[in-house]
């Protein structure tokens, strides 16, 4: 009777997992689907507990609920701005927990070698990857890549150490190799991370989170346990496949970003320009007097909390001066994908409004006004002009290409690409400079005047 009450809540737990993932792949759905991973999830852990006979325990009841209660802390907590950082440190808190079953697994005398050294070194690397990468996006000054002489060098040769490591493990069953390849691996996890450029974090951050499913799933192998390869499986290739369209949209390798190759070829700041400056009150006037509007935010938009202000402006522009306004999204605008499309939903922002990059780009030939907020790189015309840069071939909003541009900044800095943008000093630009929250406030101001 209890291994039929596992065995069905383990079908359940799959089945919740599946459909949370398909559900959460459109934004009408995605609460819903939210609840489904959170009820596979619960009824993965009660089937665990039967099936171990640990439910009676105190222990591991008491461990579970403080688990459970420091993610609902840090959830309700985080900023959405932080949202990174805290998927990097859930990644590398995931691949702590592979390397630790690991661990005691072999230290108890599990014959399954093979499964267990993949999952101590595919969770060592996530795990202290992913420390590196929370500390790039936490703290700006630690955002820039790290190289030195022979970096790569001294990487082939953590390797080659870690590679000796695991075959004396598994030829001669020496303990302390294994625990030596645990550390070997970690070590190479960090020195992988490091040459990586604040703009690329996010990227880096999909491919750890693939590698920390994958850990679960050499867990799961070696435990027997269906739901860990099952869920494991569904987050590497998950990972695996944010990674993908997250090159893709910037048309770059996976190669090139992981070496760390987009920060080294930034380009310095073109200081010497001068851009012209708005006024929140010129927006309004240009607005009102407009037929079609595109706004295009960036992660200004995050840091300023702006997307209530931006809503309650773009509905006033269709309600009281019928202005057709639609908001263009690039795939990797922000710190992750479907960031601005998370901060819109968050403000009501209707998703029939809400178009991604190849959807809208034809349409800014015929916009009267363009509103951007701190979206830098994602419209920057360098992508298709300057071969030298290194952008060059990134797809790009075509922000350019709009009658007037209004552009929110708190000044004329570079993106995290560290190049400079012509957009700034075209003859229909204007800069906003300013709180983006504080700017588009004034532009309500002067709409409701």
């Amino acid at each position: 009777m209890i291994n039929l009450f596992v065995n069905t809540s383990y079908l359940l737990a799959n089945t919740l997992m599946i459909l949370s993932i398909k559900l959460l792949s459109s934004p009408k759905t995605a609460r819903i689907g939210n609840l489904f991973g959170i009820c596979g999830m619960f009824w993965a852990i009660i089937a665990a507990l039967i099936s171990l006979e640990l439910i009676s325990h105190i222990i591991p009841i008491l461990v579970i609920l403080s688990g459970a209660l420091a993610g609902i802390c840090i959830a309700y907590k985080v900023k959405i701005t932080s949202l990174p950082q805290m998927i990097a440190a859930f990644n590398g808190m995931g691949g702590l927990a592979a390397a630790c079953i690991s661990l005691s697994e072999i230290s108890s005398g599990s014959e399954e070698w093979l499964n267990n050294t993949l999952s101590l070194v595919i969770g060592s690397i996530t795990f202290c990857g992913s420390i590196v990468a929370f500390a790039k996006l936490n703290w700006s000054r630690l955002s820039a890549p790290l190289h030195f002489y022979a970096q790569y060098i001294v990487n082939s040769l953590l390797f080659l150490l870690g590679l000796a490591f695991g075959l004396c493990f598994m030829i001669h069953g020496n303990i302390s190799s294994f625990y030596a390849l645990g550390a070997t691996a970690g070590v190479l996890g960090f020195m992988l991370v490091l040459p990586i450029g604040g703009a690329d974090i996010p990227i880096a951050i999909s491919v750890l989170n693939a590698m920390s499913g994958w850990a679960c799933v050499f867990v799961g192998l070696s435990l027997q346990s269906p739901v860990l390869i099952i869920i494991g499986t569904i987050v590497g290739t998950g990972g695996t496949f944010l990674a993908r369209v997250m090159t893709k949209a910037v048309n770059r390798s996976l190669f090139n970003i992981l070496t760390g190759s987009f920060a080294l070829a930034g380009h310095g700041s073109e200081t010497e320009k001068t851009a012209q400056q708005g006024s929140p009150q010129d927006a309004a006037f240009l607005m009102e007097n407009a037929a079609n509007i595109i706004i295009v935010p960036g992660y200004g938009l995050a840091s300023a909390h702006a997307q209530y202000a931006l809503k309650n402006m773009a509905d006033i522009l269709r309600q009281t001066y019928h202005v057709n306004v639609k908001f263009a999204i690039h795939p990797v605008a922000g710190r992750m994908p479907g960031h601005m499309n998370v901060l819109l939903a968050e403000a009501d922002v209707d998703y029939a409004d809400v178009y991604e990059l190849g959807d809208i780009n034809h349409e800014f030939a015929a916009a009267d006004v363009a509103y951007v907020i701190g979206a830098n790189d994602i419209t920057n015309p360098k992508a298709k002009t300057d071969a030298s840069s290194p952008i060059y071939g990134m797809p790009i909003l075509e922000v350019a290409k709009a009658k007037t541009i209004f552009f929110v900044k708190r000044s004329l800095a570079s993106g995290y690409s560290g190049i400079d943008n012509p957009l700034f000093y075209q003859p229909n630009t204007y800069m906003l400079y300013g709180d983006a929250k504080a700017v588009t406030e004034e532009i309500i101001k002067a709409l409701e005047a």
